[in-house]
């Protein structure tokens, strides 16, 4: 009776030590996870990272198809901006919900390269979503190629272009991104226009960010930007770029409201020519758009 007493209380014992063992291991887990998922957020950027910052608006692209309560779709004749070759056009085979992103397809529409020979997408959330101040960011993968011109951009809400009453560039441009596929297909530019105080066009003047290897087309990265009274700043993947001081008074058209843009343009002045070597169709992916301010 006794060693089975015995036997019985090592049982108990090791029974004991088995399950915080495994519970020791299932905490330990959990910390690993919590660990790897702090790592992951925060290589995508300051804009899930930074606390002082509060999520306002967002969109993940997690519907079946673009949220009109957000975007417009802008149509536009071929030519119209910058000498553009495409047209924008408000077809869902140009701007669709594919696997929870947002894909702006830039379609050939010929076997000729001209003006008017593409179809593509350029969309706004004008007098939808505005701000004025906070951080803006966005998760890409960018197309690639000759004559190939993606942008992720901002306008003053009270552009003349989509029924305001002030022409550009009074009503400010602020350029997240843009990538030019004729120049380079590792590096994009930020840049910020504006009136000077003669109410001429003045700029801050293009700023490159290079990735250390291969080109923005191979995979997606965070493009972020953060604007308040006295400065605005840009980063890549969380690494600062470039910055401007905007508290002179020729920069008041930066301190007002601003709508998004997402386009994916096909040539241009800026943006030279495509050829037999661009491949069509292009694809701009767009994992989630997000606008932080703080308290």
């Amino acid at each position: 009776m006794k060693k089975l007493f015995l036997s019985v209380a090592v049982l108990l014992i090791m029974s004991v030590g088995l399950t915080s063992c495994i519970d020791k291991e299932k905490k330990n887990n959990k910390g690993m996870k919590q660990a790897k998922e702090t790592t992951s957020t925060t290589n995508e950027g300051n804009s899930k990272s930074d606390k002082d910052w509060k999520l306002v608006w967002s969109d993940e692209f997690e519907g079946e198809s673009l949220d009109t309560n957000n975007w417009n779709r802008q149509v536009v004749k071929a030519g119209r901006f910058n000498e553009e070759w495409q047209r924008y056009t408000n077809n869902e085979e140009n701007a669709y919900i594919e696997d929870g992103k947002l894909v702006l397809k830039a379609i050939h529409e010929s076997d000729k390269h001209g003006l008017n020979q593409y179809t593509s997408a350029r969309l706004n959330t004008a007098k939808k979503q505005s701000w004025k101040y906070g951080k803006i960011a966005a998760r890409i993968k960018l197309p690639e190629g000759e004559g190939i011109w993606p942008a992720f951009w901002m306008l003053g809400s009270n552009i003349d272009e989509n029924g305001g009453d002030t022409p550009w560039p009074q009503c400010g441009e602020i350029d997240i991104l843009e990538l030019y596929g004729t120049n380079d297909d590792g590096v994009v530019e930020a840049n910020l226009h504006y009136a000077d105080a003669s109410d001429s066009h003045a700029q801050m003047g293009a700023k490159p960010f290079k990735l250390k290897q291969g080109k923005f087309a191979d995979a997606f990265h965070s493009f972020e930007l953060e604007w308040d009274e006295n400065e605005v700043v840009w980063f890549v993947d969380g690494e600062q770029y470039a910055s401007i001081e905007i508290s002179d008074d020729q920069f008041s058209e930066v301190h007002r409201e601003y709508f998004l843009l997402l386009n994916l343009a096909v040539g241009g002045t800026w943006a030279g020519r495509p050829d037999e070597t661009t491949k069509f169709p292009q694809h701009m992916y767009v994992d989630w758009v997000r606008v932080y301010q703080k308290d």
